[in-house]
């Protein structure tokens, strides 16, 4: 602790002088901004989308709506204060925006009107609305909402004496996936859908029963029916993927299964004449990992087919143009998250790439986009060297507009770790490898740096040319960053990412070495100084090399997976992981749940091993961390386990969290740095 208060101190002592570029610092994190959720207008003419911020006070993550013009002009803001303001959406005339926030102290639905500016809130629901949808005459907004079960108590207790004070009651668990991961443990009750008058009044229950509906909503162009993916299956919670698009009535609540094959079907989209329904899913073969394609169908769920048989990568958030004649979608490749449209005989033709800024720590993909009737497409772009910001593609434009600049006057005074990319192939079998390697500033290539290796989680994710908090500090601390997307990594189609089913951890950890010899061969990496780190699949990868060499002199495993049996049978979807990750259930195959675990090669470490978990971690439970920290102290290898009070699997979560997590990890590295 000692070291990392040092270690603080030291990077926060230097000053630059006037007018000089100084490497980013750690509080630097609650300055950065971040843009999320576009919406354009449906005339194309305005964008509304989430500035989110931090809140240095409350130590928290915080969102408000701005607008911008379609030309980059009339930036403002719609809502201020330190709050949470979220799912902006536009009505179908645009003469209003709906959205989220969390103001009147709940989560609530507001409304803005744009001819005057006045907002209201039209709703006083007793938990938080998601899905937030128009219906196309404006007239109603959907959305889905929990509902609590009525059921009765398992025992009734006898009646507690006036004034007494008795412990809480205990609490019955009847239900195979009973907590979630920042959820904790779940209330009794499912999502359900709901419709409320867009002028405020009484929502209003549409379909019930013990299932969960979530994801988009498709209204029908009539407003007679909306469009719901669920899994409404008796054995659902055993079958967790099969899900189904259902028609529901908004009159009656009826609900019709429109798709019925084994696999998941979700995200539906109904073209402008209400004749067809565009969706992604897959026939499920228990695999690891299963590209999502583009399916087209019936409006009564005949005659569906793929439209994207022949891109190989998942596909997402489907959205038909306004003529009818295709549907846009994003999908990842390479790193890259790229906006598409994608014809009804299956040309698929990029528009826009760079979508970006979901996760801030790491450079995760993710992003969205939004289309206007007149084809303008407006995103949320990240770089390597920026957060996201909103950018704008007009249809006669060959390159996308970035509309705001919302750090500039942060970073462009500091010097920032240079991304570039790197290809190598890999010493298992010669598969090309992409990954990306960031230089300190002030780099000179005739100096030797230390390195840090640092892996992604899922395991099926993918690392691109990101911003990166985590990467810019450990560059801005002196090291030398490499971030890769070994075997097992999405972005390269089916075959590169089922190379490790049934077989994960296993030959990524050649793809991962094969890029650190990349590295140390271009001569400016110090070898007696490579460390290693990586979060999730990242901390189970960094478990498993140091069990197989001894090459790096420190290591953080942050909310590993150390035991697959114990994981298997303790994590919040349980009923997920035995049945894709491995060949059955746990004790059905013992010898094949302990082969993958790197508590297999614990008797191997001999590398000083930090771990560090989220103590209310739901994914990847702490006791996972415990038993790895418990066997490497019998060993006697130098290790320390770090326990983040409140995190969830989202160890930084809060600001604070995120610098404290760098902290640590540059801290442990430091003390076994060697030096000249």
């Amino acid at each position: 602790m000692k070291r990392a208060l040092a270690l603080g101190v030291l990077v926060l002592a230097a000053r630059p002088c006037a007018g000089e570029s100084r490497p980013l610092q750690p509080m630097d994190v609650f300055d950065l901004e971040s843009a999320s959720d576009p919406q354009v207008s449906p005339d194309g003419s305005r964008v509304v989308y989430v500035r989110s911020f931090m809140d240095v006070m409350k130590d928290r993550r915080r969102s408000n709506l701005w607008i911008v013009g379609e030309d980059g002009t009339r930036h403002r803001p719609l809502t201020s204060g330190s709050r949470t303001d979220a799912s902006p959406r536009w009505s179908p005339q645009g003469d209003r925006i709906a959205w989220v926030s969390s103001s009147e102290g709940s989560p609530q639905v507001h409304v803005r009107y744009m001819d005057s500016g006045e907002t209201a809130v039209i709703s006083r629901l007793a938990n938080p609305p998601g899905g937030l949808t128009w219906s196309p005459d404006g007239r109603y907004l959907a959305f889905f909402m929990h509902v609590p079960d009525r059921a009765k108590p398992f025992v009734e207790p006898p009646a507690r004496p006036e004034g007494a004070e008795w412990a809480p009651p205990p609490k019955v668990v009847d239900r195979l996936v009973y907590r979630a991961d920042g959820e904790g443990y779940l209330r009794d009750g499912h999502s359900q859908l709901f419709v409320l008058p867009a002028d405020g009044g009484t929502p209003r229950q549409l379909t019930d029963g013990p299932f969960d509906h979530g994801g988009r909503i498709a209204w029908a162009p009539d407003g007679a029916h909306v469009l719901v993916s669920a899994n409404r299956h008796e054995d659902g919670e055993y079958d967790p993927r099969n899900t189904e698009i259902y028609e529901v009535g908004v009159a009656d609540g009826a609900v019709r299964a429109l798709t019925q094959r084994q696999g998941p079907d979700g995200s539906p989209d109904l073209s402008p004449d209400g004749r067809q329904v565009a969706y992604v899913g897959f026939d499920d073969a228990y695999q690891f990992y299963q590209v999502t394609r583009l399916y087209v169908m019936g409006r009564d769920g005949s005659g569906a087919r793929c439209l994207t048989a022949g891109l190989d990568r998942d596909v997402e958030s489907p959205v038909w143009a306004s003529d009818g004649r295709g549907v846009y979608v994003q999908y990842d490749d390479a790193g890259s998250t790229k906006v598409a449209l994608v014809s009804l005989d299956g040309r698929v033709s990029p528009l826009a790439d760079g979508l970006g800024g979901a996760s801030l720590d790491r450079p995760y993909s993710g992003g969205s986009f939004s289309v206007s009737s007149n084809g303008r497409i407006t995103f949320a772009q990240a770089s390597a060297d920026r957060p996201a910001d909103v950018a704008v593609r007009r249809p006669d434009e060959k390159t996308a507009r970035r509309l705001t600049r919302l750090n500039e006057d942060l970073l462009s005074h500091r010097a920032l770790g240079t991304v570039e990319e790197l290809r190598w192939t890999s010493s298992k079998d010669g598969r090309p490898i992409q990954g990306w390697v960031v230089t300190p500033p002030g780099f000179d290539p005739k100096k030797k740096y230390p390195l840090v290796l640092e892996i992604h989680g899922g395991p099926v994710a993918n690392y691109g040319p990101r911003f990166a908090v985590d990467v810019q500090l450990y560059a801005a601390a002196g090291y030398v960053v490499l971030y890769a997307n070994p075997r097992g990594s999405d972005s390269y189609g089916a075959e590169f990412g089922n190379l490790i089913h049934h077989d994960y951890p296993g030959d990524d950890y050649f793809d991962l070495m094969s890029g650190v010899d990349a590295v140390v061969a271009r001569g400016f990496v110090d070898e007696r100084n490579l460390f290693v780190t990586g979060g999730s699949g990242g901390g189970v990868l960094t478990a498993w090399i140091v069990g197989r060499t001894d090459r790096f002199r420190a290591a953080v495993s942050a909310k590993p997976v150390i035991n697959w049996y114990s994981f298997v049978l303790t994590a919040d979807a349980t009923n997920f992981f035995y049945r894709y990750w491995f060949p059955g259930f746990p004790w059905d195959h013992e010898s094949h749940y302990m082969k993958r675990s790197p508590l297999s090669l614990v008797g191997n470490v001999k590398t000083p091993t930090m771990v560090i978990t989220g103590e209310a971690d739901y994914r990847t439970p702490i006791s996972e961390s415990e038993q790895y920290y418990q066997a490497l102290k019998l060993r006697r290898v130098e290790t320390a386990l770090v326990r983040v009070p409140g995190a969830s699997h989202d160890i930084a979560a809060r600001p604070s969290q995120l610098i404290a997590k760098v902290a640590h990890v540059l801290a442990w590295f430091e003390k076994y740095r060697v030096r000249d």
